[in-house]
């Protein structure tokens, strides 16, 4: 039980801090945002300049708010179990990491690839497809979250341009 226990909460806080990040953060970011596309999606940047070299604030904002899903439900998991809130801490910093060796050229091992496909685990050739074109493949670990998160990116785009059509009209 013990065990079970600490996979459990590792998996509910990895669920929940993706899709929070995906539908509160992420998608409404890019849609009426500006500074995560600057800090995050140019074309040439790489994640190790990206996340430590770069003295841009910007980048931390970015990152804690990305981050902030994750850790707001931490002291709930942690009467829970403190061991399993840790692991789905370390699996989610080590996740984005391996996510965004897309630009070192790695290429993720075809057994693995099949397991995380089978799992729905975002691989580091799904994530560099959404820093190619930001309106797909969402979900920052979870490929699941994908097709909703184009509905809601879609919806949120029809409301941003009915209230620019709104600000026209008035003006």
């Amino acid at each position: 039980m013990f065990i079970i226990k600490i996979l459990l909460v590792a998996l509910v806080q990895l669920l929940l801090g993706d899709f929070l990040s995906t539908f509160v953060y992420h998608v409404p970011e890019h849609i009426f945002g500006k500074f995560h596309a600057i800090v995050h999606h140019s074309k040439n940047r790489s994640f190790i300049h990206y996340a430590v070299l770069t003295k841009n604030p910007l980048v931390i904002l970015d990152g804690f708010a990305g981050a902030f899903p994750y850790l707001m439900f931490v002291p709930w998991f942690w009467q829970i179990s403190p061991l399993g809130t840790i692991l789905g801490l370390v699996l989610g910093e080590l996740h984005v990491i391996w996510r965004h060796v897309s630009v070192m050229e790695w290429k993720t091992p075809q057994t693995l690839e099949r397991v995380c496909n089978f799992l729905c685990i975002t691989t580091p050739e799904k994530h560099w497809l959404h820093h190619q074109d930001a309106t797909v493949a969402y979900g920052d670990i979870f490929t699941f979250y994908d097709q909703p998160a184009q509905a809601w990116y879609r919806f949120l785009m029809s409301v941003k341009k009915k209230y620019k059509l709104s600000r026209e009209k008035s003006i």
